[in-house]
């Protein structure tokens, strides 16, 4: 009995055993709390950090002139020999002047339809009328007693007819030079579209290229751009220009351009007036009054009306009309190069007893040139 109750007890010690054994492997692991971190050490402010002190140097102070560069003045040719140059181009515009009258004047029969042709031909290049009427009479009356036509023969009697109606003997000389301390007085005048603003810095440029010191007068304030234009064309050579407010009065601009000219002791004074349509009585009136104004202040040696060549008579018209309100003294001729009207030369100097002075063969700053008659009927004949 004793022996079996140990038994037992010992079958009771090993389960307890293995039932603590087994509670000890299958108990969960408990989860393992770390340690908070540690807390930052504190650190000592930085000590501040002194700004490196950079000196500016300031550029040095540039002139506002340096800034804004005017632009280079040039230097522009003599107008001695200008229209010898310029011949080539007048000549490829006038074959139906010169050459178109070679051609009938040669035939071997001049019959009334060829002098009827001759007479078509004057006309169509703007000789006018009266002066082609005049024409053809002498040249019929040559033609007799000439007898026998060669070729150079016909073109030397056509050459000197031409010359004759032109008349080599007008006073071409532009009035450039006033007597006494005061400068020369030059007006240029006429309509819209002429190039009236541009000739006159053509003339500017021509007479400095001569050795003249020159101010300009930018009286067209009627059109806004007449005076930047006129502006650029002094800038370019030099030449000072004198501008009032935008639809100012044009006759104090003329006046305090001459009073410039004066105290500058300028060499030439050029006023450029407002394009005028001749139509219009108060405009004319007002340009009348533009050179009763200068004339207070000194004499006016020039007035040069600027006619395109490609309006053909209906130049003749506004010529005739601005002499009545001036004193036209000469003729600038635009645009020669560019028609085969040539005879207008003729025409207008017949209408005005006023010599054609200068012309235009180009748009080039210096195709402005001096007229000259033997120059100009060579060039419509041709060689």
């Amino acid at each position: 009995m004793d022996g079996y109750i140990g038994i037992i007890a010992i079958i009771i010690v090993v389960i307890l055993l293995g039932i603590g054994t087994t509670a000890l492997l299958v108990r969960p692991r408990s989860k393992t709390t770390l340690p908070p971190p540690p807390a930052p050490t504190p650190q000592a402010p930085a000590p501040p950090v002194e700004e490196e002190v950079v000196e500016t140097v300031a550029p040095p102070a540039v002139p506002v002139e340096e800034l804004v560069k005017p632009p280079e003045v040039e230097v522009p040719p003599p107008s001695a020999g200008r229209m010898v140059r310029l011949r080539a181009r007048l000549a490829r515009s006038q074959t139906t002047l010169g050459r178109g009258l070679l051609e009938l004047l040669s035939r071997d029969r001049l019959d009334d339809d060829v002098w009827d042709e001759i007479e078509e031909t004057l006309i169509t290049a703007d000789v006018g009328v009266a002066p082609t009427r005049a024409m053809v009479e002498d040249l019929k009356t040559k033609v007799k007693v000439l007898g026998s036509r060669t070729p150079s023969e016909v073109r030397a009697l056509l050459r000197a007819e031409l010359l004759t109606q032109i008349d080599p003997g007008l006073d071409r000389t532009l009035h450039t030079s006033a007597p006494g301390e005061r400068p020369a007085v030059l007006l240029v005048v006429g309509v819209n579209g002429t190039g009236k603003t541009t000739t006159t810095g053509k003339l500017a440029r021509s007479l400095i290229g001569d050795g003249k010191t020159v101010v300009l007068g930018a009286a067209d304030t009627f059109r806004a751009a007449a005076a930047d234009q006129l502006q650029t064309w002094g800038d370019r050579v030099g030449a000072p220009v004198v501008r009032g407010p935008e639809a100012g009065d044009p006759a104090s601009v003329a006046f305090d351009a001459v009073a410039r000219g004066i105290a500058d002791k300028a060499d030439v004074v050029i006023v450029d007036t407002a394009g005028r349509l001749h139509t219009k009585t108060g405009l004319m009136d007002e340009l009348g009054k533009v050179k009763r104004v200068i004339e207070k202040k000194a004499q006016v040696d020039e007035v040069l009306l600027v006619l395109d060549a490609t309006t053909g008579q209906n130049g003749m018209r506004q010529a005739q009309v601005f002499g009545e309100v001036v004193n036209i003294t000469g003729i600038a001729l635009t645009k020669l190069d560019g028609t085969a009207k040539g005879g207008i030369v003729i025409s207008v100097q017949r209408e005005l007893g006023v010599p054609v002075k200068l012309v235009g063969l180009g748009e080039g700053p210096d195709d402005l040139a001096p007229f000259d008659p033997e120059v100009f009927v060579d060039a419509l004949l041709g060689d």
